[in-house]
């Protein structure tokens, strides 16, 4: 039998049989942990890429505010936002904003720093003051009625999965987002396809109001929504009871 297929550890070459056998493993096995690799990766949902915009400091926004279901900023028509464009608003940490009840309705100038992430802008509120009353009139669009949904999606807090923690989604993220809605921070539900072209919708509960609370400890699970949405300049939010929420 010839000596040309065996590994023969004392010699100085390898074996003619074994030298095209060793090559393909050895350019095979990387190929194969970076396939595996993106396979993986691919699997993983992406935390984003949202986050305070320190370098630009505090803004200073004006538009009308309204408190519920959460406090919101509804800037004016512009041309990147036609139909006007609504920020969601939070306090410093882990708490909701506090806003005067003599300010609901009116124009005002919020500050604070801004964070991101797509179509959904959060602001957090400074604290000399954050809000505070602004000449001028202007007049609110009306909330545009588009149905009763039945969605997919995970509950998630505003602030943190807008990019103040990363991941701010999933189980890791669960008890985190729990102390947020708890504190006040608005709720939104992150869905699995895009609903009018948005892929997260304010959650409320049936009346218009701020969530149940009931439902807090659903966060970082999927779930089935059920229930009316509506859309606020271009906002969307889904208003919902407890029974219309099933997990998946």
């Amino acid at each position: 039998m010839s000596d040309d297929n065996f590994f023969i550890g004392w010699a100085r070459r390898v074996p003619s049989g074994l030298a095209g056998f060793l090559a393909g493993v050895a350019f095979g096995l990387p190929v194969m942990a970076g396939v595996l690799a993106l396979a993986l990766s691919a699997s993983i949902d992406d935390p984003g890429g949202g986050a305070f915009d320190w370098d630009a400091g505090e803004q200073t926004l004006r538009g009308i505010i309204t408190p519920l279901p959460y406090p919101l900023l509804h800037l004016a028509p512009s041309v990147r936002h036609p139909a006007g464009h609504t920020v969601l608003l939070s306090g410093i940490g882990k708490n909701g904003a506090d806003v005067d009840a003599a300010l609901a309705g009116r124009m005002v100038e919020a500050t604070g720093v801004m964070l991101k992430r797509g179509s959904i802008d959060m602001m957090q509120l400074g604290d000399d003051p954050g809000l505070r009353a602004a000449p001028g009139e202007a007049a609110l669009p009306a909330p545009v009625q588009l149905g009763r949904w039945r969605l997919v999606g995970e509950i998630c807090d505003g602030k943190c999965w807008t990019g103040a923690m990363r991941p701010g989604s999933g189980i890791a993220h669960q008890a985190c987002a729990e102390l947020c809605l708890a504190g006040g921070l608005p709720p939104v539900l992150v869905t699995t396809s895009p609903v009018e072209g948005s892929t997260f919708l304010l959650l409320a509960d049936a009346d218009g109001g701020p969530m149940p609370a009931a439902l807090r400890p659903l966060v970082g699970a999927r779930l089935v929504l059920e229930g009316a949405v509506e859309r606020r300049g271009d906002l969307l939010v889904l208003r919902l009871a407890p029974a219309g929420v099933h997990p998946l």
